[in-house]
This record gives structure tokens, C-alpha cells and sequence, in this order.
């Protein structure tokens, strides 16, 4: 069993066809996210490594497919009991890829494995069902796996995101072709050392590299699905490469999730909720909190504690466990959550606390508060996957649903209030996947949710994921006549 301390480093190789071996394309320099300093370099996929993958793929479908369910499902409970082992090794690399905290990094591992166990038992329970026709034949609808799947997967969270579609797309007989971010591709290949091992050769194999090698692979006509989780712009274009030629498309893409904060909840608390949203893993989370919407009555009261906790982030040994703020992945990312904040203070906007990259090694931006926020700014209009706190005060609640539903976004929202009409009515009214009433993160594993609009299509998560990579097939069989 390959240990995920040979991949933190320069040693980082591709799975095709059950083997590892490193990439045949140009150099990938990779970056220490909390340094900001070079830390080694992997040889990327070519053309010629997504042509192998996929033909491992194809050529391991037949006999994968006929696997009995209950022994691929005994995979993925062996590959999440290897990641559960080395929980502590894959959060080092993951907080050395991206710069998430090192507990929290560890946790994302240990919520892949959550994750692989839960499809191992869900993926057996349902293979189609029985139909009410002749009593002298039998009809039946089959699932059947759609067969080659690439699976792309983001940086942000790339443990969870990877082992959410991995396990439903292999429980179901599928094979893969995976490609992580190259922002995480150390991560993303580590994850791979303790999960391909566990499934016969072909059945999954990795790629590494970048936006070139994904668009190769999404444009090969032997890949019968794509599943996506990335930016809105990267889910645009395997939309028209992919669709063009009849491939089966899932997209979980960019959100610019709000919250609407209610009259009659305590302060702090609404604001330890929204720092927990906007902050968390420094902002880069799919589901951040990125639009802020506050009740005149306690939109003063609520800014106050919220640049209170702010302020209190910024303390701390950068790299140490539990400290409060991680850098942003890189200097690209500062770019984009520094462009947003300064092009809002220039329109009207007040900072109230951050604004200026902190003066220490790596990508660090401190979590910011901005008030006087309108929705003309790129701040409330487009993704800014940063700790930026973007305030706008309405007059009352009716306006902060009008507000939150007013953006090309909806993959989830939250909303924070004392009244049970209005948690019905959010429920209700908001046009997004997710509707969180007085909690930003949380819920009950099983759950399934469609991202609307610009967010994507198909559900990124729960049983019904596991339909999404199979196929309905109508079965009707009577007797034959005999001579």
C-alpha cells in the first residue's frame, strides 16, 4: 500500500491502469500555500496520458460493471478505512496545497472517508424496480452505470468533493477518470495512492495537470458522463465540449450565497454566524457566506460584534493548528478578493475592519467587513471566494429575500430568524439548492439538493447523486412459444 508521503513533494505520479508513473507533459511548479515558496514541481498529464486513462477505463468497464454490488461497496469501505489511517498525513499536504488549517484539513479527510462508507451502503440498496403489467410476463426498469465517467474536482475542498463523486459514480459500476485542480494536485494524488490500490486496474486512474488536460479529457467521445465541481466558467465550457457530442453532464458550480439576518435574533450570535460563513477555510468554500443582508433594527449592533471577531483573527501563528485565519491559495486568488474589496471602497463602500493584505509570507488577506454595500458592485455580483464580509442593510425582511434572490447564483442560502413564518416563507421563496434557517453549515447526511441557475444542475450530493450515474433501462419478458 503506497503510504501519501511519497506524493507530498515532487514525487507525484498519475494512476492509469492501476499503475503510478508521472505525467509526460511540462513541469507544474508547486507552491507552499502558507510560504508562498516553492516546494518542488510534478510532470503534468499530456494528451497521450488522457488517451491511456481512458482506455484503461474502457477496458476495465465490462467486468467492473458485472462486479456484485456488495463487493464494490467492500472497496470503498477499505479504501475510507486507508484514509481514516493516513487522515493525519493527507492534511499536511492538503494545508501545504491550499493553505487550509491543518485541523481542519484533517477533518476534510475524515469526511471523504464519512463519505465512501456512506455510498457503500446506499449504493446496494436500489438496482430499479418491478412493474405492474401481464401476470404472464415480467417487467422491470434496470439500473445500469453509464460507464466511463471523468470526474473534475476543485482545490477548495478537494478530499470531499473528490470522494462524494468518486464513491457514487464506482458503487454504481462506473469507471473513472479523475482530474483534480492543479492547485491541489498533490492532495489530489495522495487521495488517489489510498484509493485506487483498493479497486482492480483500470477501474479508476488519476491525471494531474491542468485546464488543457481536463478539456482533452472532457472532449474524448469514450467518456460517457462528466461530473464537475468548480468555477461557473470552467462548468460553461465542458457544458458545450461535452454536450456537443451527447455526454451526460453534472455541474456543481459558483455560488454567491447570502444570508438575511432577521429582527429579533441576538447580535452576536448572527454575527458568529456569519463570520463562521465568510470566514471559514479563509472564504473558499463553495458555500461561503458572500452576501450579507441585515434588518436596519440590529444591522449596528450585528457589524459591531462581526468586526469585533473580525479583528480577533488575525492573532496567531499562521501555521499552527487551530489558528483562526489560513492564507488564500495563492497570489491569484489575493488578486481577485483584493480587486473586489478596493473597486467597492472606491464606489462608496466603508471598510470597517482588513482591506490590506497582511505583511507575512504566503497569501494572506485578513477577514474584512465592508458596509454600504449595493448590488452593482462586483463584491455582491460575482464570486470572491475571500473573508470579505459584504454588508447591506435592509429595511425589513421582505427586501432581504427580494435582495438574496437577485443574483445569477443559487446554490444555498441562509437565513437567520426567530420567526416561523418567515423560516416557512424562506424555504419557500428562496430560488437556491440549499435553504439553511438559523445555521450556516450543517445538515443531515442523505440530503439532496439541485444548484439552480448559474450554479450548476444535478444533484451534488445524497441518494439521489447515485441516480445521476445510472442509466434507466425498460425490460419486458414474456415466454417464447415453442414448437
Amino acid at each position: 500500500m503506497p503510504s501519501a508521503e511519497l506524493f507530498d513533494g515532487s514525487e507525484i505520479h498519475q494512476w492509469i491502469g492501476g499503475e503510478a508513473r508521472p505525467g509526460n507533459g511540462p513541469a507544474l511548479t508547486l507552491i507552499d500555500a502558507i510560504t508562498g515558496s516553492p516546494r518542488g514541481a510534478l510532470r503534468s498529464s499530456d494528451s497521450a496520458d488522457v488517451d491511456a486513462a481512458t482506455a484503461a477505463a474502457t477496458s476495465a468497464f465490462a467486468e467492473w460493471r458485472r462486479t456484485p454490488a456488495a463487493e464494490r461497496a467492500a472497496a470503498l469501505r477499505r479504501a475510507a478505512a486507508q484514509i481514516r489511517l493516513h487522515a493525519d498525513e493527507l492534511g499536511r499536504i492538503l494545508s501545504r496545497d491550499t493553505g487550509r488549517l491543518l485541523g481542519q484539513a484533517t477533518e476534510s479527510a475524515a469526511v471523504a472517508a464519512d463519505l465512501l462508507e456512506e455510498a457503500a451502503v446506499t449504493g446496494v440498496l436500489e438496482a430499479g424496480r418491478s412493474l405492474g403489467g401481464n401476470w404472464m410476463a415480467v417487467d422491470a426498469v434496470r439500473r445500469e452505470p453509464r460507464g466511463v465517467i471523468a470526474v473534475l474536482t476543485p482545490w477548495n475542498d478537494p478530499y470531499p468533493a473528490a470522494a462524494g463523486l468518486l464513491a457514487a459514480a464506482l458503487v454504481t459500476g462506473n469507471v473513472i477518470v479523475h482530474k483534480p485542480s492543479e492547485r491541489s494536485s498533490a492532495a489530489g494524488s495522495a487521495l488517489a495512492s489510498l484509493l485506487a490500490p483498493e479497486l482492480p486496474a483500470g477501474v479508476m486512474n488519476v491525471l494531474v495537470g491542468g485546464g488543457e488536460v481536463g478539456a482533452t479529457l472532457v472532449a474524448d467521445p469514450r467518456v460517457d458522463m462528466v461530473a464537475h465541481i468548480g468555477s461557473t466558467a470552467t462548468g460553461r465550457s465542458i457544458a458545450r465540449i461535452a454536450g456537443a457530442r451527447g455526454a451526460r453532464i453534472l455541474l456543481e458550480n459558483g455560488g454567491k450565497d447570502p444570508i438575511v439576518v432577521d429582527r429579533g435574533v441576538d447580535p452576536r450570535w448572527a454575527a458568529e454566524q456569519i463570520s463562521i460563513g465568510a470566514f471559514t477555510n479563509t472564504g473558499q468554500l463553495c458555500t461561503s457566506v458572500e452576501r450579507i443582508y441585515l434588518h436596519a433594527d440590529i444591522a449596528e449592533a450585528v457589524t459591531g460584534e462581526l468586526v469585533r471577531i473580525a479583528e480577533g483573527m488575525v492573532t496567531g501563528d499562521p501555521g499552527a493548528n487551530g489558528t483562526d485565519l489560513g492564507p488564500l491559495v495563492d497570489e491569484r486568488q489575493l488578486a481577485i478578493v483584493a480587486r473586489h474589496v478596493d473597486e467597492a471602497t472606491e464606489a462608496g463602500a466603508r471598510c470597517l475592519t482588513g482591506g490590506t493584505r497582511l505583511d507575512r509570507p504566503g497569501s494572506f488577506y485578513p477577514p474584512t467587513v465592508l458596509t454600504g454595500c449595493r448590488a452593482d458592485m462586483a463584491v455582491m455580483r460575482e464570486e470572491t471566494f475571500g473573508p470579505i464580509a459584504a454588508i447591506t442593510v435592509v429595511p425589513d425582511f421582505d427586501a432581504g429575500l427580494r435582495a438574496a434572490n437577485d443574483s445569477e447564483y443559487g446554490l444555498a442560502a441562509t437565513v437567520l430568524t426567530p420567526s416561523t413564518e418567515h423560516a416557512l416563507r424562506a424555504a419557500d421563496e428562496l430560488d437556491v439548492g440549499t435553504v439553511k434557517v438559523n445555521a450556516v453549515f450543517g445538515g443531515a447526511p442523505g440530503g439532496s439538493a439541485d444548484p439552480r441557475k448559474a450554479s450548476g444542475h444535478g444533484p451534488g450530493f445524497g441518494p439521489a447523486l447515485l441516480g445521476e450515474f445510472t442509466a434507466l433501462k425498460a425490460v419486458h419478458i414474456e415466454a417464447a412459444v415453442t414448437a
